[in-house]
C-alpha cells in the first residue's frame, strides 16, 4: 500500500505510454517518457495556473504511474493538461499530477498493465545528449521504466538547474551503467519499492 503525504493525499503524476497494434520502439518509448515528465515541471504554465498542483506534488514523493493508451483512448488524453514527446515515432504525454483517488475517467479507464515491449538495439549515445542507464539487473516492465526516467530526468534537471526539457538518451547497458556509477556528477533514483522492485533498488542513473 503506498502511504499518503502528511496531508493525508496521495499525488501521482499519470504518463501516457501510446503503444499502438504496431508497437514502438522500447528505447524511444522511455525517451519521450523521460523528456515529457521533464518537460510538464519546466512548462511555462509551472508558474502559473498548474503551480499548485505540481508543488503539492514535488514537495511529496515524486509518484509516477503510467498507463497504454491507443487510438481513440490516446486521442482523448490530448485534451487533459500535459505535455506530449514523440521521440522517433514513439509518443508519450505526462500529464498535471493530482490525486490518484480523483483521476479523470479518461485516465482511470486505461490498462496500468500490458507495457511490455521487447529490447531493441539503439545503438551509439548521440555526443552531448544527456545519458540514463536503466539498471541492466533489474527487471522492469516498460511502465515502471517509463516512470523511473522520468524520476532520472527530473532529478537531473533540478541539480543542473535546468529550465528546459532536453532529449535524453535512454540505454540498458552494463558497460554504461559501470561508467556512469564511476563519474562523481550522477544523480541515482532510489525506488521506495512499493512496486516490481525492493525498496532502495537503484533503478537509474543519469548524467549529461
Amino acid at each position: 500500500m503506498i502511504p499518503p503525504e502528511a496531508d493525508g493525499v496521495v499525488r501521482a503524476m499519470p504518463v501516457i505510454l501510446r503503444i499502438e497494434r504496431e508497437l514502438p520502439s522500447r528505447t524511444a518509448l522511455l525517451e519521450a517518457a523521460a523528456q515529457a515528465a521533464l518537460a510538464v515541471c519546466v512548462d511555462p504554465r509551472a508558474q502559473g495556473e498548474w503551480h499548485e498542483p505540481l508543488r503539492a506534488w514535488v514537495d511529496g514523493r515524486i509518484r509516477k504511474i503510467a498507463r497504454r493508451a491507443r487510438g481513440a483512448h490516446w486521442a482523448a488524453v490530448q485534451e487533459l493538461p500535459g505535455v506530449t514527446v514523440e521521440v522517433g515515432g514513439a509518443e508519450a504525454r505526462a500529464l498535471l499530477p493530482g490525486p490518484v483517488d480523483d483521476v479523470p475517467k479518461t485516465v482511470s479507464r486505461l490498462q496500468i498493465g500490458g507495457t511490455d515491449l521487447p529490447p531493441d538495439e539503439p545503438g551509439p549515445v548521440p555526443e552531448g545528449t544527456p545519458l540514463i542507464v536503466v539498471n541492466p539487473a533489474v527487471d522492469m516492465t516498460v511502465g515502471k521504466a517509463a516512470a523511473q526516467v522520468g524520476h532520472a530526468s527530473m532529478i537531473l534537471a533540478a541539480v543542473r538547474g535546468w529550465s528546459e526539457a532536453p532529449r535524453f538518451a535512454v540505454r540498458r547497458d552494463p558497460a554504461l551503467w559501470e561508467a556512469l556509477l564511476a563519474r562523481e556528477d550522477v544523480v541515482c533514483v532510489r525506488d521506495a519499492g512499493f512496486t516490481e522492485v525492493d525498496p532502495g533498488t537503484i533503478t537509474c542513473a543519469a548524467a549529461d
